[in-house]
């Protein structure tokens, strides 16, 4: 049956920085919070490793992580409530009605339009260097149009995966400044210029990569460049959804 703890006739507060010092590291316990109230999940073992699944640390507030969870909020009410989270942040922004309704028709909004598309401005901006290498192999031209096709395609779809991206920052985290986003936009924007650039000489110069010799090679480390971007952006990506542990 779940209690809650009790401090001198009334419930312990947490705050931020007293909530995070109960991550089941050194012999403590593992707390976590949602919506104000903190849970002790210690007698978990999903949380023996202070960790949930690998990817959401304990000691904090849940209230973003458990809207992707497979599961609702009421698998916290389980366990024994230790107190409450006292709340520091402002209250949201109320959002546009308008965007409320749509929001509440088509749910899947609300989490996952950029990680829903982003994959494809990923996949396509890194298959064009390894068609180049299989039309160097193998002296096979399609492989080369393929790659150009491929670059063609990476300009349509990255701009929608940037746009996407700027509505999830806004919409599930106020677009508040966080260095991950940062480095996802710059990389994004500079991603786009590469793609953009090495397109266009593909397009004026159709022989430009018959083979590696002066403007080619230039053309196939333009080509090769884009890999590393990818990565880049794909790693801060990943970062906000699975976080490393430390």
């Amino acid at each position: 049956m779940r209690h809650a703890f009790l401090v001198g006739g009334s419930m312990k507060e947490f705050d931020k920085e007293s909530l995070s010092e109960f991550s089941g590291k050194d012999g403590k316990p593992v707390y976590v919070a949602h919506k104000g109230k903190v849970f002790d999940v210690s007698v978990s073992r999903f949380w023996k490793t202070g960790a949930h699944m690998k990817r959401h640390p304990s000691g904090k507030d849940l209230a973003t992580e458990i809207q992707v969870a497979p599961h609702g909020p009421e698998v916290l009410e389980r366990f024994p409530q230790v107190g409450t989270l006292k709340m520091e942040k402002a209250p949201e922004r109320p959002k546009p009605e308008w965007l409320m309704h749509l929001l509440n028709r088509l749910p899947v909004l609300q989490r996952h339009p950029h990680p829903m598309v982003v994959h494809f401005p990923i996949v396509l901006s890194i298959v064009p260097t390894f068609f180049i290498i299989l039309y160097l192999i193998t002296g096979i031209r399609s492989f080369e149009v393929t790659a150009f096709h491929c670059l063609g395609a990476a300009i349509v779809f990255i701009p929608v995966g940037i746009a996407t991206g700027f509505f999830t920052w806004w919409l599930n985290y106020q677009a508040k400044p966080m260095k991950a986003v940062r480095i996802k936009i710059i990389f994004s924007h500079l991603l786009l210029g590469l793609v953009v650039a090495t397109f266009c000489w593909r397009l004026l110069s159709p022989d430009i990569i018959l083979s590696l010799a002066g403007s080619g090679f230039i053309y196939f480390l333009l080509s090769l460049s884009l890999i590393p971007v990818v990565t880049v952006v794909g790693w801060y990506g990943a970062k906000l959804t699975f976080p490393v542990e430390k």
